[in-house]
């Protein structure tokens, strides 16, 4: 597999994650929860200043400068690391695996970095709520709530310290579990309750299936010019059959 097909991957990834945290950023009121596809699948806006699926590295601004540095170091490793893997011949899955964490990784990156200089702040307010349908929502909540894209260098925040913007919220199983279950009963129970985006999903996918298939995936295959000599090797016994 090619580094420009592997950059592609990427940029793809990229093109999807920020597109629709743009377009969720600005027709959103922070806390708006938007059905999709019934109760189970939902667009629900948060910001976080955090990891993958809102975890924390600290509350204060020095705990977000340190996070999105170390991000900023981790994508500019990644893309090297990721043209060393394809020149040693790698697996085809395995370099997909590190095209997709690299871009969950830079797709997060690129809010920490310049969200805060582009966009007006998205505070929670009374004018978020729960909508049955994009339509309805567009046409309900108050317009005056929304972030909308102002001049570079007068948004919300500084440079590294921009909030991630997440979205999809699954919550595929939502009830009230029995009694008798241990810890849990007679608690609300919802499964997958993290709200997440594109670029999250990226790395999940990429770090899951390297971990559940790393026998079939972490492999070099062999560069091109081994395979063709090893094609061109004469066949045993070919010659005495002649």
């Amino acid at each position: 597999m090619k580094y420009r097909n592997a950059i592609l991957i990427v940029l793809l990834v990229i093109i999807a994650d920020q597109l629709l945290k743009f377009y969720v950023k600005t027709h959103f009121s922070n806390g708006d929860d938007v059905k999709i596809a019934g109760n189970w699948f939902r667009l629900h806006f948060i910001e976080n200043e955090g990891m993958a699926y809102g975890l924390k590295l600290s509350e204060s601004v020095a705990g977000k400068l340190i996070l999105s540095s170390f991000r900023l170091i981790a994508v500019i490793f990644g893309f090297y690391l990721l043209k060393v893997i394809i020149n040693k011949g790698y697996s085809r899955g395995a370099i997909i695996c590190g095209s997709l964490i690299l871009a969950g990784a830079l797709g997060n990156l690129l809010d920490s970095m310049f969200y805060g200089l582009l966009f007006t702040d998205s505070p929670y307010s009374c004018f978020s709520g729960y909508y049955e349908s994009m339509h309805s929502m567009l046409q309900n909540h108050n317009q005056m709530a929304i972030a909308h894209v102002t001049n570079f260098g007068h948004g919300y925040g500084k440079f590294l310290q921009g909030k991630v913007v997440d979205m999809l919220y699954f919550p595929i199983v939502d009830t009230r579990m029995p009694n008798w279950v241990p810890f849990l009963g007679g608690k609300n129970f919802v499964f997958f309750e993290p709200v997440f985006n594109v670029a999250d999903a990226a790395i999940s996918v990429g770090v899951l299936t390297l971990v559940f298939f790393q026998k079939r995936l972490i492999h070099k295959g062999g560069s091109h010019a081994e395979t063709i000599a090893e094609s061109a090797q004469p066949i045993p016994g070919a010659g005495e059959a002649i």
